[in-house]
């Protein structure tokens, strides 16, 4: 039997930050991984492959679609397997890059592959072995949700793993759910030639943005080709003729949709079935999720939990890293160490993109019953015009008394760059007036955050450049 200081189970972005904080601070730590390679969900079929296809079709579409008079370009040749395989390439490069040569140099951190489970508060069976630590930190991430469909199973699906490796470009596709995975997948696989329809439970194709900003984007991708149907509920699957046919109510009326495949994006499900975290003393709630306090440890005190396995407000790869240095740190340290996920952005990696930090329009009524809230369009931004892409908005919510920004949205190209200047403004409680005195770059897309400043004193369709 081998001892440790600290057993982490699982191999992705939370588990690896917490590793590399526990070989800092020389704790004799085991990292258990099963099922992805190492790095989990982002290097292997998260962020890095589908933001490569995603680069990709955007290519495809601007070298169509530039708006810039006086230059015709032509697409000669798109091969869908080359592109794929110069994808799997990447991730493959990114992984022992960033993972496994990493691994590496952690002097104080051992890795098995294998299946970790819980025979006690202090002990987990792994490869026939018996291996205990005074402290775990559970990090073993999610799975992609298979809603109660009648007969999805039977027809068959892909989720955006399978997606990823596709041999084939299909001719046509339904993607149940929209949110980050469904809205991405779906205008990537429109712009490389798939005939897309996209069916979404409720009436916002992201509830938790801005209903204007949502509401435009809908309007981007309906333009460019690919169906929304919004309030749609799916009640069945079925194999007609060849074809996949997918039945949903919309309303009280049934109607459906045929397509070559259907790719699931309904959510995820954290991955804690057959941990045996009832014999650690580990809470889950109903949806799986292992229940953690601020400070990432669970109802077993000896145990933290990060990433998409918890309940954690936010799912992103970024706020998984974090938690895991700050957790490690907690766990082995005894500090109370949390993070502030009011000032955690978000991206949706569309085209344009969708980001936000902070409160919404609807929070700011909420919490107050008043919205000191401003919206610039594109067309106002001078950069934009220049690039012929001013069909994004840039939404800021401040206190009325205080004028302290407390949210920032923005519908725009490289908006996930844009937000991070955002992100600061929200988290060091700077004003409009802050944001008014600085002097951001002419001419670039971040003049829109500040035109949304001044929005709030000013008229800004009469005023002049660099102002």
């Amino acid at each position: 039997m081998k001892n440790f200081d600290l057993i982490i189970i699982g191999g992705g972005a939370g588990a690896f930050a917490a590793a590399i904080r526990a070989n800092e601070l020389e704790a004799n730590t085991a990292i258990i991984n099963a099922g992805l390679p190492l790095g989990g969900t982002c290097v292997n079929v998260g962020c890095v492959p589908s933001k490569t296809l995603l680069w990709a079709a955007e290519t495809i579409h601007h070298a169509k679609h530039h708006q810039i008079p006086g230059v015709e370009l032509e697409v000669k040749n798109f091969d869908f397997q080359k592109v794929v395989q110069d994808e799997l390439a990447l991730v493959e490069k990114l992984r022992q890059e960033k993972y496994e040569k990493v691994l590496q140099n952690l002097k104080y951190v051992t890795a098995i592959e294998g299946k970790a489970t819980f025979d006690s508060a202090n002990q987990v069976a792994v490869n026939d072995e018996k291996l205990t630590a005074e402290k775990f930190i559970i990090a073993t991430g999610s799975t992609a949700t298979v809603p109660p469909i009648d007969g999805i199973r039977d027809v068959g699906f892909i989720t955006h793993i399978e997606a990823l490796r596709l041999e084939k470009l299909p001719q046509s596709l339904v993607v149940i759910g929209a949110g980050p995975v469904g809205l991405e997948f779906a205008q990537m696989f429109a712009r490389f030639g798939t005939k897309v329809t996209i069916l979404q439970r409720g009436g916002s194709i992201f509830p938790p943005a801005e209903n204007q900003l949502t509401h435009r984007l809908t309007e981007i991708l309906t333009n460019e080709g690919i169906d929304i149907k919004t309030n749609a509920e799916v009640t069945s699957a079925r194999i007609e003729n060849g074809q996949k046919i997918v039945s949903f109510l919309v309303g009280d009326a049934e109607e459906k949709v045929a397509a070559e495949e259907i790719l699931l994006a309904a959510g995820k499900t954290p991955n804690t079935h057959g941990l045996g975290l009832d014999l650690a003393g580990v809470e889950i709630n109903d949806r799986q999720a292992v229940v953690v306090s601020e400070n990432f440890l669970t109802s077993n005190q000896s145990m933290a939990a990060v990433g998409d396995v918890t309940n954690a407000p936010l799912r992103l790869e970024t706020t998984a890293g974090r938690e895991g240095t700050l957790a490690a740190e907690n766990i082995l340290k005894g500090t109370t160490l949390a993070i502030d996920y009011h000032t955690v952005p978000y991206t949706i990696f569309t085209d344009p993109q969708l980001a936000g930090v902070g409160l919404t329009e609807d929070d700011q009524m909420k919490e107050m019953g008043v919205c000191a809230c401003r919206t610039v369009s594109l067309k106002d931004v001078p950069k934009a015009i220049i690039m012929r892409r001013t069909e994004g908005l840039v939404k800021m919510a401040i206190y009325p008394d205080s004028h302290q920004i407390q949210g920032v949205h923005i519908l725009a190209p490289n908006a996930g760059e844009l937000i991070a200047e955002a992100m600061m403004l929200v988290k060091n409680k700077n004003t409009i007036e802050d944001v008014i005195n600085s002097l951001p770059m002419f001419p670039t897309l971040a003049e829109a955050i500040k035109l949304a400043a001044l929005s709030y004193t000013k008229d800004i369709s009469k005023l002049s450049c660099c102002i």
